[in-house]
C-alpha cells in the first residue's frame, strides 16, 4: 500500500508530546506500507531526518512561515478558525497533490484541510481541540474569551464535518472519544492510546544524580532569550556511571565538602505551551512555598525547551529553569517526586507516562491523570493543599515512594506498550 502520512509538525525528533505520538505511529506504519511523509517544519531539527526513518518512500517537509498574528487576521476576515489559517499553505497543497496514495493517515486536525478527495483516510485528532479552546475561554480576559469561544465554535463545526467524511476518527483516550461523541460527532470514533518505550525509559540504565551546586538564576535569561537553548552548566550528566541509579534528589555540597541529598521535584514539558506554563506558575506560587517551609533545601526543576518570559522569571535558588535539555531521563531519575499539576489537560499526558516508566512517584492533578489507566499507581491531588499533602507524604516516607514508583513502572509496562497500543491501526487502514 502507498500511504500518505500528513502531520502538522515533522514527527521527529520525538521530544514533545505530539511528536512522540506521531513518531511512533510513523515507525509502526513504515513496517506495513510504503509511507510518504508530508509535514510542516519550523526548527532546523525538523529538516534533519533521523536514520531510523530512512526507509520512508518519500519525505517532504514544508517550512511553516506564517505568523500567528497573520493567521488571526486571515481567520477573522474569512470566517475560519485560526487553527486552520495558521497551517494554510499553497506549498503544502502542492506537496500533498504530488503524492499518489491508496490511503491517508492524517495527524492533527489542522491538516484535515489537505485530505485528498476520494482517498480513504484515518483522521487522528489526538485531542478534542475545540473543547480545549473552550477551556481557554473560561480563564482569559474579555477579548481573549471572545476569540477562544469563536475558535471553539468554528473548530468544533469543522471537526464534526471531517469526522463524518473519514473512515475513522482517532483520539488518544476513550475519555476524549466519548467527549467528541457527546458533542454531536458522527462516524467511527475510536481511541488509540499513547504508549511508552519502557526500554528507553528505564531507571536501571539512567543516572539519577544531576550533580549541580546551584539553581539557575534569572541572570541566565537576561536579555532576549534564545528559544530551545540548553543551559549547559546545569545539564545532567549523560553517563550512567556519573551518579547513583534510582536517585531521589540533587547532590550538592554541604559543610566540610560532604555530599547531601536535597529533595528535587521535577516537571517536564514544552514550556511555551499555555497549560504547562500555567501549571508551573501555579506550582511555584501556591504549592512550592509550603513545601519549602517543611523542606528548606527542596528545589523545583522545570525541564523543557522554550520557556516563556513568565517561566524564566520563576528561576531562583528554589526554582531551576533548564531550557532545552538533551535528555529528560536523568532529571526524572533524580526526582524525589515528579509532578503534573495541569489545570487544563487533554488526553494522555506523555510526561506522566515517562515519569511512571522511570519508576518515579507521581503526583498529578485530576486533569493530568484523567486519561491514564493508572490503577492507583499515581497520587491524584486537587487544590494546592492536596498537592502539598501528597508530595509531603512521599518525601516523608521514601520506602512508600519507592514502592509507588515501582508499581507505576510495572503498570506502564503491562498497560502502555507501543506495539499493543497501535495494533488497531492495521485494521483501520486495511493493513492487517
Amino acid at each position: 500500500m502507498e500511504l500518505l502520512f500528513l502531520a502538522h509538525r515533522a514527527p521527529f525528533p520525538p521530544d514533545r508530546g505530539d511528536k512522540i505520538r506521531s513518531y511512533h505511529l510513523l515507525r509502526h506504519l513504515m513496517t506495513r506500507a510504503r509511507v510518504h511523509l508530508v509535514a510542516f517544519g519550523q526548527s532546523e531539527a525538523d529538516f534533519d531526518l533521523p536514520a531510523e526513518l530512512d526507509a520512508l518512500a518519500s519525505v517532504t517537509i514544508v517550512r511553516r512561515r506564517k505568523s500567528q498574528a497573520m493567521a488571526a487576521v486571515e481567520a477573522l476576515a474569512r470566517g475560519l478558525p485560526v487553527s486552520l489559517t495558521a497551517f494554510e499553505s499553497p506549498e503544502m497543497r502542492r506537496a500533498v497533490a504530488a503524492v499518489r496514495a491508496d490511503a491517508v493517515y492524517c495527524f492533527s486536525g489542522q491538516m484535515a484541510q489537505y485530505l485528498p478527495a476520494g482517498v480513504p483516510a484515518v483522521m487522528d485528532f489526538v485531542d478534542v481541540d475545540s473543547v480545549k479552546f473552550a477551556g481557554f475561554a473560561e480563564a482569559g480576559s474579555l477579548p481573549l474569551r471572545w476569540m477562544m469561544r469563536r475558535e471553539a465554535r468554528l473548530l468544533g463545526k469543522f471537526e464534526r464535518r471531517v469526522a463524518a467524511e473519514v473512515s475513522a476518527s482517532l483520539f488518544v483516550s476513550e475519555a476524549e472519544a466519548a467527549l467528541f461523541r457527546a458533542g454531536g460527532a458522527t462516524g467511527r470514533i475510536v481511541a488509540v492510546e499513547n504508549g511508552i518505550d519502557a526500554a528507553a525509559f528505564d531507571p536501571g540504565v539512567v543516572a539519577g544524580d544531576v550533580g549541580f551546586p546551584h539553581a539557575v538564576t534569572p541572570d541566565v535569561f537576561r536579555g532576549s532569550p534564545v528559544p530551545g537553548r540548553t543551559v549547559a552548566t546545569h545539564e545532567p550528566p549523560s553517563s550512567p556511571q556519573s551518579g547513583p541509579r534510582n536517585g531521589s534528589g540533587v547532590t550538592g555540597e554541604s559543610g566540610g565538602g560532604s555530599k547531601r541529598r536535597a529533595p528535587l521535584i521535577v516537571f517536564t514539558g514544552q514550556m511555551d505551551y499555555r497549560p504547562n506554563v500555567e501549571a508551573v506558575i501555579w506550582f511555584a506560587r501556591d504549592i512550592l512555598p509550603a513545601l519549602r517551609a517543611r523542606y528548606p533545601d527542596l528545589r523545583f526543576a522545570i525541564v523543557g525547551r522554550a520557556p516563556v518570559a513568565a517561566v524564566q522569571a520563576l528561576a531562583s535558588d528554589a526554582v531551576i529553569v533548564t531550557g532545552a535539555v538533551d535528555d529528560v531521563r536523568p532529571w526524572l531519575a533524580a526526582a524525589a517526586v515528579c509532578v503534573a499539576p495541569l489545570r487544563l489537560a487533554r488526553g494522555i499526558q506523555n510526561k506522566v507516562l515517562e515519569a511512571m516508566a522511570m519508576a518515579r512517584p507521581v503526583v498529578a492533578s485530576a486533569a493530568a491523570a484523567e486519561g491514564i489507566d493508572h490503577g492507583g499507581t499515581l497520587r491524584v491531588a486537587g487544590d494546592a493543599a492536596a498537592h502539598v499533602a501528597a508530595i509531603s507524604a512521599l518525601l516523608d516516607n521514601p520506602d512508600a515512594a519507592a514502592a509507588l514508583g515501582a508499581a507505576a513502572r510495572a503498570r506502564v509496562i503491562a498497560r502502555y506498550d507501543w506495539t499493543a497500543r497501535l495494533a488497531l491501526l492495521d485494521t483501520l487502514l486495511g493493513l492487517a
